[in-house]
């Protein structure tokens, strides 16, 4: 329960402090790696999110800087938090990852029924020889896996390799200027280092804090997956401030940590599918008005999403046409001003599109989603 002398915390002060932390009061000349870093990953479940995400944060950001990371395994691509694929520093992947092992393991028992008489050990060796050997595809290690224990789930018997190795996904899938299929190896095999001692639950909680907080036991459980967080917060507590949101929930927060006035002006800003900003609280409120809570997603469609003062106001669709140009289209949850619309039409023009177009593109309102 919060301590009922700590301060309260408002919607848009949490709102502010949250973007600050998130780059998106103000564009960083910060470098690609470092904001990668900084953010303790980018949500890549889509090979283009990753770009979007930098280019609504970074001063004169361009997309063939984190291709570059990539292709030279500064960064890569993995499943971490939330059982999805993030784009993550080096050394996140062979630090971060292993941290998260335990939500992992949860993962794989939830498919148990259909791995029945397979020894995950054996299972896991096995994957790593094959993957090890060469780079392979999702259904080349599922074959392998069910010549070895056919009649077991091949569903099961792909995500128990996903969750008991930490597989990277290697280039060219998620570059910029062309992609491919999902070919996986381990990271240490992609790195060419062996896994590092596991990130500590406290430094982590720090690193949380310092890219969504001020922020809840149950926000840092939702981002991670992970549970039984509260001892790391209360070891911790001694070093951090303490508030409360309008609800009465214990918050934490750095002490030397950004947050702005409320009435700090927040730009439009343009973010991809899924993007960390929308899925990283227990709470969303502080991003999420209620009354839009189910509009970024119909189904297994997940839209991309603007800010509007801070707050999630509608979505957005790039389309190429032919010639070689391109359509951005925005659709706003709600009527905007005539200065909010011109804002972010300004904001949708700086976005990058798509590495085949060759023309500048169009900007257009419109509806595409229910």
């Amino acid at each position: 329960m919060a301590h009922t002398t700590s301060p309260v915390l408002s919607t848009r002060a949490l709102n502010r402090a949250t973007l600050a932390r998130q780059l998106l009061l103000r564009r960083t000349p910060m470098s690609a790696e470092h904001a990668v870093g900084h953010l303790v990953g980018l949500q890549a479940q889509n090979t283009r999110p990753p770009y979007y995400a930098l280019a609504a944060r970074l001063d004169g950001f361009r997309p063939e800087e984190l291709s570059g990371l990539m292709e030279s395994r500064a960064v890569a691509r993995i499943v971490t938090v939330r059982s999805t694929i993030h784009t993550h520093t080096a050394d996140d992947v062979l630090r971060l990852r292993p941290l998260v092992q335990p939500a992992r393991d949860r993962e794989v028992k939830l498919f148990r029924s259909g791995l029945t008489g397979v020894d995950l050990e054996r299972l896991a060796a096995l994957t790593r020889s094959l993957v090890e050997e060469r780079p392979r595809t999702p259904k080349e290690i599922r074959d392998a896996l069910l010549e070895r224990w056919p009649h077991s789930d091949p569903l099961a018997l792909t995500v128990a390799a996903r969750c008991l190795l930490p597989l990277v996904q290697v280039t060219p899938r998620g570059l910029w200027d062309r992609s491919g299929q999902v070919v996986l190896t381990t990271a240490e095999a992609w790195l060419g280092r062996e896994a590092e001692p596991p990130a500590t639950a406290d430094a982590t909680v720090l690193r949380y804090l310092a890219a969504f907080g001020p922020a809840s036991v149950k926000d840092m459980q939702t981002w991670s997956g992970l549970t039984r967080l509260r001892e790391a917060f209360e070891r911790l507590r001694p070093r951090l401030l303490t508030f409360r949101d309008e609800s009465g929930t214990e918050l934490f927060d750095l002490p030397d940590a950004p947050r702005p006035d409320p009435d700090t002006p927040a730009p439009p800003r343009f973010l991809p599918e899924f993007d960390n900003l929308l899925l990283s609280h227990a709470d969303r409120t502080r991003v999420v008005p209620a009354q839009y809570k189910d509009r970024t997603w119909k189904g297994n469609q997940a839209y991309r999403t603007f800010l509007v003062d801070g707050f999630l106001a509608g979505v957005w669709r790039l389309e190429e046409t032919k010639g070689g140009a391109a359509v951005l289209t925005v659709q706003p949850f709600g009527p905007l001003t005539r200065e909010q619309r011109a804002a972010v039409a300004e904001e949708a023009g700086r976005m990058p599109v798509t590495p085949t177009a060759t023309q500048a593109h169009d900007v257009r309102f419109g509806t595409f989603a229910p």
